[in-house]
């Protein structure tokens, strides 16, 4: 409905489209109205009252994220009073925060602090009884919560809940006893909570933070006795340039790499020639399953954070999802079996490290299912902000540093290994692989534009060989969930399946950089500038295809023997079972 009224702002008339909120169309006017507790994928709190106008007719000062338009309405934004007014809020808020901003993690990148500085605070002005102290929660190993610091703006639940459709968190409660917790106050390890890190995405002040792991690793980079590797995620590569002030969009692998040597690694390897890798065995399997037994739809299992979520809330689709390991659970194995060995290297002198877009592998790492013969194959995981901070302390000059290229062996990818990162990415890889497989013909359209965008769940069909294979993607947790409802109904809908947890998928992870003062958590501009840069490289890669890339040749040709084979069952592949919040399998 593209219905216009009229309305006056500050004096001014402007026309506007009806049945909008007044932050809506003031948004669309230019007027932009300070806020906390509002996000535009949410449904609306008008909570933090930060976004207070003053409305003709109307007695008291009305939340414009709440107060709809209408015509001949007459609109104050920056009145003395009203700022004034707008003003003791925030302070109200402030004055009963913690005042450690120059220790806190969100320090410069806290929206409380930046929404203090726009609304002119420079001292605290009220004192008295504040909210009941609360003791934090690092028992996850991702994520850290530090109640004190909570405003209960209530972002974290509502997108827990409305995006992600897990609601391991809500508040708890009330007046100055309310906290933000899991059910039944359990520590964040033993609740359903999948560690995607989205919450810590829209905290806007720093009472949800990833577990941080840069004072050990930076420890461990000082040890001689070490061989020390690091490995890159696709997804990384998009989004570390905005940390140092880069355009969202502008992929830095280059600098990167060159930037890991400085930091102290000694080998730079690229998680995505694990994805390619991924793609052999996880086609293969496909293939075996399609032209078997089954069980279909198979469902793909790169997302740590999904297999979490598949094990509580979906335990009768187990059967359903891959086998194969995640890329980053696949190099690790590789790094410690294969490259040691023809190097001739310890694998109990190795130091294996991930930079990941994901705070969920944090926890992958620890899981007993994904060890080999009773040992990690991954030591350490640092997220993208974790891993920008470091080049940034260690006194890197990350702008000026000349590109270079990843080690050989475990460095080479195809342009299929690149779209990993984002939603419909592992599905458009895989599919360019098991249509030749199957057929032996050769794919000449490689870009599946039905499986591209960001659309809750896609759909598209490709005909390989004398199969009409039916596959969906899903991306955000919710989204999945309704997904699988699907299927519950109707079983052979699909033969195979995306996951990926997080919205946009590994592009918008929970461990990528904060969206800054330009965008918003969850913003679909910025997913898609990031989005961008790895469709780009797949273009401009020369192998677009997983099966092409000459090191998985050689991969296979050396040590593996084959897809499904043996070796690659041990290494490569892993079974998952129904479980409990606190890891029990039942």
């Amino acid at each position: 409905m593209n219905e216009q009224i009229n309305i006056n702002v500050n004096g001014k008339n402007y026309s506007v489209r009806a049945e909008q909120t007044i932050m809506q169309a003031l948004d669309g006017l230019g007027f932009y109205i300070p806020r906390l507790c509002y996000h535009p994928k949410l449904s609306i709190e008008g909570s933090c009252r930060v976004c207070i106008v003053e409305v003709e007719g109307q007695s008291n000062y009305v939340t414009s994220c709440t107060f709809p338009i209408s015509e001949g309405m007459k609109i104050k934004t920056n009145t003395a009073e009203l700022r004034q007014a707008r003003r003791d809020i925030v302070e109200l808020i402030f004055d009963n925060h913690p005042s450690d901003c120059h220790i806190c993690e969100m320090d410069g990148d806290c929206e409380l602090q930046r929404l203090a500085n726009s609304v002119g605070i420079r001292r605290r002005h009220f004192t008295g009884e504040k909210r009941l102290h609360h003791e934090g929660d690092s028992s996850s190993p991702a994520i850290i919560r530090d109640p004190d610091k909570c405003i209960l703006c209530g972002r974290c639940v509502r997108l827990c809940h409305q995006i992600q459709g897990v609601s391991a968190i809500d508040f708890s409660g009330r007046g100055f006893q309310t906290v933000v917790t899991t059910a039944y106050d359990m520590p964040i390890k033993d609740s359903v909570c999948t560690t995607c890190g989205q919450c810590v995405n829209v905290c806007p002040t720093g009472a949800l933070v990833e577990k941080n792991y840069t004072r050990k690793l930076f420890e461990e980079l000082s040890n001689e006795n070490k061989i020390k590797v690091i490995q890159i995620a696709p997804a990384v590569r998009a989004a570390i340039g905005e940390l140092f002030g880069l355009e969202p969009g502008t992929q830095a692998e280059g600098k990167l790499v060159a930037a890991m040597r400085k930091l102290g690694f000694d080998l730079v390897f690229d998680s995505q020639f694990a994805a390619d890798l991924t793609i052999m065995e996880e086609a293969s399997e496909f293939l075996e399953r399609l032209t078997g037994d089954g069980p279909l739809p198979m469902i793909t299992s790169c997302s740590s954070a999904w297999i979490k979520y598949v094990e509580q809330f979906h335990p009768e689709m187990m059967k359903n999802v891959s086998t194969c390991k995640s890329p980053m659970s696949m190099l690790g194995a590789l790094i410690k079996t294969y490259y040691a060995k023809k190097k001739g290297i310890d694998p109990q002198n190795i130091l294996s490290v991930a930079v990941m877009p994901c705070t969920a592998k944090k926890e992958e790492i620890e899981r007993e299912e994904l060890k080999i013969d009773g040992e990690k194959m991954i030591d350490i995981v640092v997220t993208t902000r974790e891993i920008g901070w470091m080049i940034k302390s260690a006194g890197i000059d990350f702008l000026n540093t000349e590109d270079e290229k990843f080690d050989s062996l475990l460095g080479v990818s195809s342009g299929a290994g690149t779209i990993f990162g984002v939603t419909g990415g592992v599905m458009e890889a895989a599919l360019r692989t098991t249509y030749e497989l199957y057929t032996g013909e050769t794919l000449i359209d490689l870009e599946f534009s039905e499986l591209r965008g960001f659309k809750g769940i896609k759909e598209a069909s490709l005909e390989i060989g004398d199969k009409e294979v039916r596959v969906a993607v899903a991306h955000g947790l919710r989204n999945v969930h309704f997904l699988l409802e699907t299927l519950k109904k109707d079983p052979l809908r699909y033969q195979y399946i995306e996951v990926m947890s997080c919205p946009g998928g590994c592009i918008g992870g929970g461990g990528q950089p904060y969206a800054g003062k330009n965008y918003i958590p969850l913003d679909e501009e910025l997913l898609a500038k990031r989005a961008s840069a790895l469709y780009g490289l797949d273009r401009r890669n020369t192998i677009r295809r997983s099966h092409e890339n000459p090191e998985i040749q050689r991969l296979y040709k050396e040590f593996l023997g084959r897809p499904l084979s043996p070796v690659s069952h041990k290494l490569l592949h892993t079974f998952y079972a129904k479980k409990s919040p606190q890891g029990i399998v039942f």
